[in-house]
């Protein structure tokens, strides 16, 4: 592929990651929308390099954080923005052991980073829930991680499906 259509599909899924993120205004979408936008960087780490995709992961995070919801632009850049482009390369490893414990480990501080900014930086409240406002934390913690399980998942079967259905026509569309 020449680094011309490398760049043009790097700004493509850029720019479509921030469209989708326009949806975070939207209620309930907080974390649904940042985690579409972080699998399309998973057309880059396959077509081209993880390299490429964390320089249009970058690209798209500095127009997010202008101008996406805040909590939804939190989840994107400390975790579903990077998360496909490392998960390949955790995934490397092939000892199924260490890479739950390293994918576990970056979900688990990712998520407790975005509360603090999220509650100490940005001031959203989350202790306005009276007495399960005293376990919130924990128990959002407990199901982020239940919900990690599956968005991995998830993640994985896209890239079959990726793979077997749209790689190869657009592998004949980029020549």
């Amino acid at each position: 592929m020449k680094r011309t259509s490398r760049i043009a599909l790097c700004g493509i899924v850029a720019a479509l990651a921030v469209v989708i993120m326009f949806l975070s205004y939207f209620p309930y979408f907080t974390y649904a929308v940042p985690a579409a936008a972080g699998i399309l960087m998973i057309i880059l780490v396959i077509e081209i390099d993880p390299k490429w995709a964390v320089l249009s992961f970058v690209a798209s995070s500095i127009l997010i954080l202008l101008l996406a919801e805040t909590e939804a632009k939190l989840m994107y850049v400390l975790f579903f923005g990077y998360y496909p482009i490392l998960k390949e390369r955790i995934e490397r490893i092939r000892k199924p052991l260490i890479e739950y414990i390293l994918k576990f480990a970056v979900f688990n501080v990712a998520m407790i980073a975005a509360y603090f900014l999220a509650s100490k930086v940005f001031g959203i409240p989350f202790d306005d829930m009276g007495n399960f406002g005293k376990y919130l934390e924990l128990v959002l913690l407990i199901g982020g991680n239940i919900t990690f399980v599956i968005y991995d998942f998830a993640i994985s079967r896209l890239v079959v499906t990726y793979m077997i259905r749209l790689h190869p026509k657009l592998k004949k569309l980029i020549k």
